[in-house]
């Protein structure tokens, strides 16, 4: 078996679905507690100073664009997490690993696609 392995071919990635789908949860993950660390260190610096920077964030976390990314964010990792726990419980079901990764991804598109579209058409109509 040679080991050497180009940088090239190092890089290439052969991981899949599955794989993606891990390295997905596991950025959501941190995204997750990024915004809400940053949530609760900017309500409490608008509270205690009023400070422009807690204004600044929260007309960010307000924008339509950056709603729309933490529900995909939060609707994913919720799903995924939901998947990897049945799987866990029964592991038995793990030879079905890439059809219940399909059967999260159906279930997915709808939810977001209804979410999306709730959001899309309250902030056009200004509410």
């Amino acid at each position: 078996m040679n080991r050497r392995v180009s940088l090239k071919e190092g890089l290439k990635y052969q991981g899949g679905g599955p794989m993606l789908s891990w390295l997905l949860h596991r950025i959501s993950g941190l995204a997750i507690l990024l915004f809400v660390g940053l949530h609760v260190i900017s309500s409490f610096f608008m509270q205690q100073t009023g400070s422009d920077l807690a204004t600044n964030l929260n007309i960010i976390y307000e924008s339509w664009i950056f709603q729309i990314l933490v529900t995909f964010i939060v609707i994913f990792h919720a799903l995924n997490g939901l998947r990897i726990a049945i799987l866990d419980i029964w592991p038995r079901f793990l030879v079905y690993q890439r059809e219940a990764l399909w059967l999260q991804w159906f279930i997915f598109i709808p939810i977001y696609g209804l979410t999306i579209f709730i959001l899309i058409q309250r902030n056009l109509s200004g509410g």
